[in-house]
């Protein structure tokens, strides 16, 4: 979706400036979320070529049932890439989040990556962290999601039973055993016959999904996608 370049956009621009959240120079009156270069410097996964036989997508084959998969770039948390979530997840920048998932599916639109998709749900967050944090990254995400393709945000289906601490220095084994039973089906009937997506930030191990698309997966005749914004491929 191209930013409309009205006298108003031009003026708001030169009084408050935007800065690219991974380099941090000031944005165009034509640039978006990033600023070209940074833009063209992300590692794309490119996985729009292949949605259901990819790196993500096996990491989940045998562990839950899932359709599409797809992730925007490749993660690694020592890249400038990183800054963008890093800002998004722990410095306040709800709109980070939401201008990568409008990015995001403006991106895959036209490959007709959202057709036969009803929903979207987005990593529900424990109670405690959303009061730590003010806000879901996973639904700012989505909420870009939904801006771009009108699909409705289910955000009550599935609750986080409780928090057990960050994953980020857990070893595999560690992670699975941190978010097992963490997650539960409350609505089945909204999720009943429907193709859902569900969306996170950054996908790891898959442990977190797993555990979440395992309960999703209890609703009848549910068909599961998966969308995240990075992919920390191993």
């Amino acid at each position: 979706m191209k930013r409309t370049i009205s006298l108003w956009t031009r003026l708001f621009d030169f009084i408050a400036p935007r800065a690219c959240p991974v380099c941090d120079s000031r944005l165009g009156v034509t640039e978006e979320v990033l600023c070209g270069a940074c833009n063209l410097s992300l590692p794309r996964t490119n996985y729009h070529s292949s949605l259901l036989d990819n790196e993500l997508a096996r990491l989940f084959w045998g562990r839950m049932p899932v359709g599409k998969c797809i992730a925007f770039c490749y993660y690694n948390p020592q890249s400038p890439t990183s800054r963008l979530i890093y800002k998004l997840k722990y410095f306040d920048h709800p709109e980070i989040g939401e201008d990568l998932g409008r990015m995001m599916a403006g991106e895959y639109l036209s490959t007709g990556f959202f057709d036969d998709i009803n929903l979207l749900l987005p990593v529900p967050l424990a109670r405690k962290r959303i009061r730590q944090r003010g806000y879901n990254q996973s639904v700012e995400i989505a909420r870009g999601i939904k801006t771009m393709t009108e699909l409705p945000i289910i955000e009550n289906a599935v609750r986080r039973k409780s928090f057990k601490g960050s994953q980020t220095q857990k070893d595999r084994w560690q992670r699975n055993e941190n978010v097992e039973n963490d997650f539960e089906l409350i609505d089945t009937k909204v999720l009943e016959n429907k193709h859902v997506l569900l969306i996170d930030d950054v996908i790891t191990t898959g442990a977190t999904m797993t555990a979440f698309g395992r309960e999703v997966a209890k609703a009848k005749n549910v068909k599961i996608s998966i969308m995240a914004l990075g992919f920390a491929k191993s």
